[in-house]
């Protein structure tokens, strides 16, 4: 394998990726080259970019981009490395989720990714460091083994697969490094990440009708603007159900979803009339109607106290239930043993409402849950550069419970720009800015700003 031809691909990726070489008093990277027949006799030779205010040789500090090659047709080891020194400029970007999320799918079985980049105690496992690919540079990955926190074992680099993996890793580099400065630069790079973050099309209603048929009883979680509710009552219509509707809120009782009763004001005097609520109603007409399918939908689960709703129909909530001796009584002279089985429930849970009760983990053991992320969608409504931008603030600075606070796609969906713009003025902007009032996202409050300030000319600290 030829070396300086694949140094020749990676120096040409990284210009594609804006990476300008031209002035010598500001170059991007510096490029180590330890190559010689004398390194690669040894087995310790290596090439590739260091920090831009390293020098050329002895020990460095921060990420690097490194490759450990070899001229015996054997694999090369592809990885993000940070210099032996330990971290000088770059320890708070490796805090940062978003650049372990990139490298992390740039990994396949014959890879490895640490957990924390921060981290240059802990060594490699022993997947790569025993891997019979990589015998011949063995010593090699020793002396680095706790300063790789990304690595991929390329089995052969000129081919079309090798150079694909190597140019994501440029790309991912250059992300790192902030190198694109144009619409090009961007594009080179998203490209050349494609193949590696491409997520698979899935036809969420139909995975969740799946799902329903099998647990009976299941939660759709999500941030808001991700399409729960319209997603629950597609999948109602794909079974052909008949569908009963309710919304939980901070004052929804039992006698509101189970039974109770209520002073009857049609009549002069002081009476009381018996109320169904929306459960029992669903749970009388599946009764009924054992030959149709029936969901209850409930919207917003965890606005309400559940211990409060639920009271002691709780307990029949096991979707592989067998009747039992005990029954719970539902309303007066109704009693059941079993929920019935053509009876469903889909609920919904807002991730990101931080003031909602918390579920306790005997509703989770009953429920399966399933989370709706937010999307890009095909519309000639959706603004998706708008959703790409802060779906990209996100990726990159959230952690993963941050992750659920990102607004769903039903942000971005508008008639004309004038209403994109106010969408974002007056629903976007203030729901960012009570994020980092409440001391989340706080990493990415610059980048918010600088969106905020080019897209609607606003500041989030005014």
């Amino acid at each position: 394998m030829n070396i300086d031809n694949i140094r020749q691909f990676i120096k040409e990726k990284a210009e594609q990726f804006g990476a300008k070489t031209d002035n010598e008093f500001n170059k991007p990277y510096v490029e180590r080259n330890n190559t010689g027949q004398e390194a690669l006799k040894d087995n310790g030779a290596y090439f590739g970019f260091i920090h831009p205010e390293e020098e050329a040789s002895g020990p460095f500090h921060d990420f690097s981009l490194t490759i450990f090659p070899n001229d015996q047709d054997l694999p090369w080891l592809v990885c993000l490395g940070i210099g032996s020194s330990g971290f000088k400029n770059d320890y708070e970007l490796a805090t940062y989720p978003g650049l372990r999320r990139l490298f992390s799918k740039l990994i396949n079985e014959k890879g490895f990714c640490k957990s924390d980049f921060s981290d240059i105690e802990t060594s490699l496992p022993k997947s790569i460091t025993g891997s019979l690919d990589l015998q011949h540079i063995k010593t090699t990955i020793k002396t680095y083994t706790k300063v790789l926190p990304a690595c991929q074992i390329v089995d052969d680099p000129e081919s079309e697969e090798g150079k694909k993996t190597i140019a994501a890793f440029v790309a991912g580099y250059a992300k790192l490094r902030e190198w694109p400065s144009n619409k090009d630069h961007r594009k080179a790079i998203s490209e050349a990440l494609e193949p590696f973050l491409k997520e698979e099309t899935i036809d969420e209603a139909e995975e969740i009708k799946n799902l329903l048929n099998e647990r009976k009883y299941i939660v759709l979680q999500g941030p808001p603007g991700t399409g729960k509710t319209r997603t629950a009552k597609e999948v109602a219509e794909k079974m052909k159900a008949q569908t009963f509707f309710t919304q939980f809120h901070a004052e929804t009782s039992f006698s509101d979803f189970i039974f109770g009763i209520r002073p009857d004001l049609n009549n002069k005097e002081l009476s009381y009339k018996e109320n169904l609520g929306s459960f029992t109603e669903a749970l009388k007409y599946a009764k009924e109607h054992d030959k149709e399918k029936v969901i209850l939908i409930i919207d917003e689960i965890n606005r309400a106290n559940l211990s409060n709703v639920l009271g002691p129909i709780f307990y029949l909530f096991e979707h592989k239930m067998d009747k039992s001796n005990v029954e719970i009584e539902i309303s007066p002279g109704f009693k059941i043993n079993k929920l019935p089985d053509n009876f469903s429930v889909i609920a919904t849970m807002n991730t990101a409402d931080r003031s909602l009760a918390v579920v306790d983990f005997a509703l989770r053991r009953r429920f399966a849950w399933y989370t709706l992320k937010p999307k890009a969608i095909k519309s000639n409504q959706f603004f998706k550069e708008d959703f790409a931008r802060i779906q990209e603030i996100f990726d990159w600075y959230a952690s993963s419970n941050e992750l659920t606070l990102q607004p769903g796609q039903g942000y971005f969906i508008a008639d004309s720009e004038e209403e994109m713009t106010n969408r974002i003025k007056y629903e976007i902007f203030p729901l960012i800015k009570e994020y980092l009032q409440e001391g989340l996202i706080r990493n990415a409050k610059e980048e918010f700003n600088n969106y905020f300030a080019i897209r609607i000319n606003k500041s989030l600290f005014e």
